[in-house]
């Protein structure tokens, strides 16, 4: 991992021992507390009692919950830590199955350790680098503030994920701009050279459920069929 960042807490969840044991392996070398289970109930119950800087989610886990529901259960928790799904599943629908249940991101076993590293700094690098200082942007009802990563609707805090709220924030940047779905993606990962484009969709989804008076019949984000999304300012 590049100085640049913090040391991390991680939690790895994975029922396959020796994986569990690499990824430890590799970040503690990088100085990094890495605290990883096997099962799906251990990562909630450690995940609610203990706070990390990113969860690396097997989906499959054996008996009791998969990654998908550990992650649909964190997220209706209101724990907004960031998530990256591993997958054994090599369908298009299965990562968006993971992005659906509120993963910020996802990779697909086998995978090597300098891809999953460039994941973690994608995820990571942004949030880092916003830490400090405050820049505040209002339109209309919605205020997004980057330094404090928090967002309010019409006075009302909304809980985001990390990917929600780089993806809101890039649509904000610039009121009215109409942003094609490679764009997007590169502001929330940094590349999209392995990404499905509908994570996009599925995370515009997700926005519009937590900003809309309407889902249904956005007045915010608004979609401009075959070309992309645009924040509607007023």
């Amino acid at each position: 991992m590049p100085d640049t960042l913090k040391t991390l807490n991680i939690l790895v969840v994975d029922d396959e021992a020796p994986l569990r044991e690499t990824l430890t392996r590799s970040f503690s070398r990088e100085g990094h507390h890495v605290d990883s289970v096997a099962g799906g109930q251990d990562a909630i119950e450690r995940a609610g009692r203990d706070h990390y800087d990113i969860i690396l989610l097997d989906v499959a886990l054996g008996p009791g919950p998969n990654g998908y529901e550990v992650c649909r259960t964190l997220r209706e928790r209101r724990n907004v830590v960031p998530i990256i799904m591993l997958t054994a599943l090599d369908s298009e629908a299965d990562a968006v199955q993971g992005l659906e249940a509120g993963a910020d991101d996802y990779v697909t076993k086998p995978f090597g350790l300098a891809e999953l590293r460039s994941r973690v700094r994608a995820v990571l690098r942004r949030a880092s680098g916003r830490a400090v200082g405050r820049e505040v942007v209002t339109i209309g009802d919605v205020s997004l503030d980057h330094g404090r990563r928090e967002v309010t609707v019409r006075g009302e805090g909304v809980r985001l994920t990390f990917s929600e709220f780089e993806l809101l924030a890039r649509l904000m940047s610039e009121p009215g701009h109409l942003f094609n779905r490679q764009e997007l993606l590169r502001a929330i990962w940094g590349d999209s050279a392995y990404r499905d484009p509908r994570a996009i969709d599925v995370h515009i989804r997700h926005l519009r459920e937590k900003l809309e008076v309407t889902p249904e019949d956005p007045k915010l984000i608004l979609t401009v069929r075959g070309a992309g999304y645009r924040f509607q300012s007023p």
